[in-house]
């Protein structure tokens, strides 16, 4: 799935596509086709990027779980899914260096003080398939203690790859018990393949959604004023997509589209 996605994600396919374009067009294997690629694909590219065509994708996907609202149900354990600390970075620095989805563990740390009796499990191994990582977790564990998390409260999770290992490998780790509320913890955009895997893996979980990339539905109408912004956010909204379906096929979720 991580090959995969490398050739699929729109700044890396259309690039390729415009340089198979230019490839076919100077060799006069098929040069009408050629230049029409070299032509179509960076202007597809530069379209996608400054169009509101990324926060098309991420507004279903973070709508569709709505903010959590405590109730008065006691919870049982938060769990935090990675994707929010480089593991190699925070080992080679000292400390912890956070990504864009940081409000993962800024929930973390508020929820431990909300709820001082709940589990924390923080779930995340390494995401990379050209070489090893530092599992973010291990981080997360060794620095923990800096941003308020004692070490004895924490249970880390190191093995997942993917949000499907996520849940199964959390799920070996603090087995639910019936009647417990465990709040899951993830960016929102990721939240409905989230959901979809730990009720396919079995463990019921509330949502607890994080990390917005967009302020709403006005948002359908705001473009990007760098092309690079804009594909950055186009690249994640594809993969989620994929993702979902993928998921859907192999059996990783529960539904195509999980609802709450």
């Amino acid at each position: 799935s991580k090959v995969a996605w490398f050739l699929a994600t729109p700044s890396n396919f259309l690039p390729l596509l415009a340089l198979a374009g230019a490839v076919l067009a100077a060799t006069g294997l098929a040069r009408a086709l050629g230049l029409s690629l070299a032509i179509l694909a960076p202007a597809a590219m530069l379209a996608a990027g400054l169009s509101p065509l990324a926060n098309w994708l991420a507004l279903p996907l973070e709508e569709r779980f709505p903010a959590y609202r405590d109730d008065g149900t006691p919870v049982t354990g938060i769990i935090v899914l990675g994707g929010a600390v480089n593991g190699d970075d925070s080992t080679a620095r000292g400390q912890l260096v956070v990504n864009e989805a940081g409000e993962r563990l800024l929930a973390l740390i508020e929820l431990a003080r909300r709820y001082p009796e709940a589990r924390l499990v923080f779930s995340g191994g390494g995401g990379t398939f050209l070489e090893r990582e530092s599992p973010e977790s291990e981080a997360v564990a060794r620095f923990g203690e800096a941003i308020g998390i004692p070490k004895d409260r924490l249970l880390v999770e190191t093995r997942s790859r993917t949000t499907a290992e996520n849940a199964t490998e959390t799920k070996a780790l603090v087995p639910p018990k019936p009647g417990e509320r465990w709040l899951l913890v993830t960016s929102a955009w990721h939240m409905p393949r989230s959901m979809g895997s730990f009720r396919a893996a079995g463990f019921p979980v509330t949502a607890y959604p994080v990390d917005y990339r967009t302020r709403g539905g006005e948002d359908a109408r705001r473009g990007f004023l760098h092309t690079s912004e804009g594909l950055r956010r186009l690249d994640l909204m594809v993969k989620e997509w994929l993702g979902l379906l993928a998921y859907r096929l192999s059996g990783r979720t529960d539904a195509l589209f999980p609802a709450p």
